[in-house]
């Protein structure tokens, strides 16, 4: 909820070192930051990068949002500064299952209310750039089709910010004639445009019309690439975009800076919030944390092999969330489902399924490890927690590799209560470390996917569709086989299969097919039955949504 203490923008903005001239206020408590301040932080010295993932989370989440906060803000404490980077949460989760994507207890990001719907308006900025581009499409496709359209290839489908079932499958230009071209197509949420990614990964305003221009929206009968460049819509979708672009300044509940910027997510997409908020926030503080989205499977491998490569920046730590109820969740002794309370047996001691558990967080240790990165636990502490459970997660997390492991109770403490994990990590910065990127650009897209599939997920093998090897066939001829990949995949699981909890192995990934994301950089994979289009439940959280009488948000019972 909204706080009576938060601090003018601007003053946050000084305190930092950014100059009232590079602001361009939205209200009193949020601003973006103009890009021309790149232009004097070139040659400062940058502060340390922390990146803050998790274990494979349950569909409450396990506190990695309050961490990546609370940790910016114990790192404060003193004469160093801190900052936060995370991604905008998207309405449709907001709505639908997840609530608000700003942290919780004494660690949120403020004002919670407006960041949690539309903020600066950055989401619906990408909602009409990618809509503009299929509305050209289907113009083009009335118009003669030029180009030589085959109306069968169109990977660039609709969007909108809401969890909506029904729009997985939809026909469109029904009746013909000036309806336009009967096609079959459908919509995916924003969060999982290419465009939400671009602007992730875009370096300027003149590397994000380059990325647009570049995007593939299909092939011809022939199978070559259709670009927006080609459909001649790219300048147009850019000049949607451009205020977009420059990152969102917010403040914590503690008064730490906040750069909140782009929601791509990490189960379809990369998972990552902006490279320029990362590199105006590291020349102006001694630490900045940065949050991958889901599990180390999921985002962190994408922050690195997708993120780093574009940016060229390089984390010196990684903080692995975990929380003793999740662990319990991936023994498989326990069941948990969506909109039903939690099993109450799960919150007595139970150390034989703490250990069981435990091996989902031995995997993604091992995971972290992978990019020879020193590796931080901290376990989210619940009322629920005995010391003989947390005792047993902390010797279970040394055992398998990690540099320190140690419990946060951030939620109810804030920056006190993450005062130990605060140690560690600068404890872990003063390490070398000796990072790597998982995979080579230079091999083949299968070779590739079998890497990440059998070294991070722990599947011993990959089983492609049909449509799938036609796609990487296409795309290799078309040049773009240097890319590196994105996995589009459960987040609820190390494999493809979200009911496969713990550290599943053995298994075979399904690829059903590969699209093309050649603007942001990449191509991405879709594994199993992975949907682009979440729906609500059957309690959506939007039921407990209304507004006062002066027409602020609040929560009903």
């Amino acid at each position: 909820m909204n706080r009576p203490n938060l601090k003018p923008i601007d003053r946050i903005a000084k305190d930092l070192g950014i100059h009232a001239k590079y602001l361009e206020l939205y209200g009193d408590h949020k601003a973006k930051i103009s890009l021309d301040l790149l232009g004097g932080l070139k040659s400062a010295k940058k502060g340390k990068y922390i990146v803050v993932t998790g274990i494979t989370p349950t569909h409450l989440g396990e506190g990695k949002t309050v961490t990546t906060i609370g940790l910016a803000m114990a790192l404060s404490k003193g004469k160093e500064k801190a900052v936060v980077c995370i991604r905008e949460p998207s309405v449709g989760p907001f709505f639908g299952v997840k609530g608000g994507g700003v942290g919780g207890g004494r660690c949120e990001v403020l004002p919670a209310n407006d960041i949690s719907l539309h903020l600066t308006g950055d989401i619906h900025a990408v909602s009409a750039a990618h809509n503009l581009c299929a509305a050209f499409i289907d113009n083009h496709l009335f118009h003669g089709n030029r180009l030589g359209i085959d109306k069968a290839k169109i990977f660039w489908k609709r969007v909108v910010d809401i969890n909506d079932r029904a729009l997985r499958s939809v026909r469109i230009g029904l009746g013909g004639g000036v309806n336009g071209i009967e096609r079959d197509t459908r919509f995916d949420i924003t969060a999982a445009s290419e465009l939400m990614a671009i602007l992730a990964l875009s370096e300027s305003i003149a590397d994000m019309r380059q990325r647009i221009g570049r995007i593939v929206i299909g092939l011809t009968k022939n199978g070559k690439p259709v670009t927006c460049e080609d459909l001649k819509c790219a300048g147009a979708m850019a000049a949607l975009l451009t205020d977009a672009l420059k990152p969102n300044l917010v403040q914590t509940t503690e008064g730490t800076p906040c750069f909140i910027h782009t929601g791509p997510f990490a189960n379809i997409t990369h998972g990552n919030s902006s490279i320029l908020a990362d590199r105006i926030a590291l020349p102006l503080a001694d630490y900045v944390v940065t949050e991958a989205g889901f599990g180390a499977d999921c985002g962190l491998e994408k922050f690195i092999d997708i993120k780093c490569r574009a940016s060229g920046l390089k984390p010196f730590v990684v903080v692995l969330v975990a929380s003793i109820r999740a662990l319990k969740i991936h023994s498989g002794i326990y069941k948990m489902v969506v909109g039903r309370s939690l099993d109450k047996e799960i919150m007595g001691e139970n150390l034989d399924a703490v250990e069981t558990g435990c091996s989902n967080l031995e995997k993604q240790i091992e995971n972290v490890r992978a990019f020879d990165l020193p590796c931080v636990v901290a376990v989210n502490k619940f009322p629920t927690d005995t010391a003989r459970e947390l005792a047993m997660v902390k010797s279970k997390a040394l055992e398998a590799g990690a540099f320190a492991c140690e419990v946060s109770d951030m939620y109810k403490r804030g920056s006190e209560g993450g005062r130990d994990i605060a140690e560690a990590v600068k404890a872990a910065c003063r390490t070398n470390n000796h990072f790597k990127f998982l995979y080579p650009l230079d091999i083949p897209i299968k070779k590739k996917i079998l890497v990440i599939a059998t070294k991070i997920y722990g599947a011993k093998d990959v089983r492609y569709e049909p449509d799938a090897e036609k796609d990487i066939a296409i795309f290799e001829k078309s040049g773009f086989g240097d890319l590196p990949v994105c996995m589009a995949k459960t987040h609820l699981s190390l494999s493809h299969d979200p009911l496969l909890k713990g550290a599943p192995r053995n298994f075979t990934l399904p690829v059903r097919e590969v699209r093309p994301s050649i603007g942001a950089g990449f191509v991405y994979a879709i594994c199993g039955k992975t949907l682009t289009m979440p729906a609500l439940p059957s309690r959506p959280v939007g039921e407990k949504i209304d507004i006062d009488s002066k027409g602020r948000m609040i929560y009903v019972r």
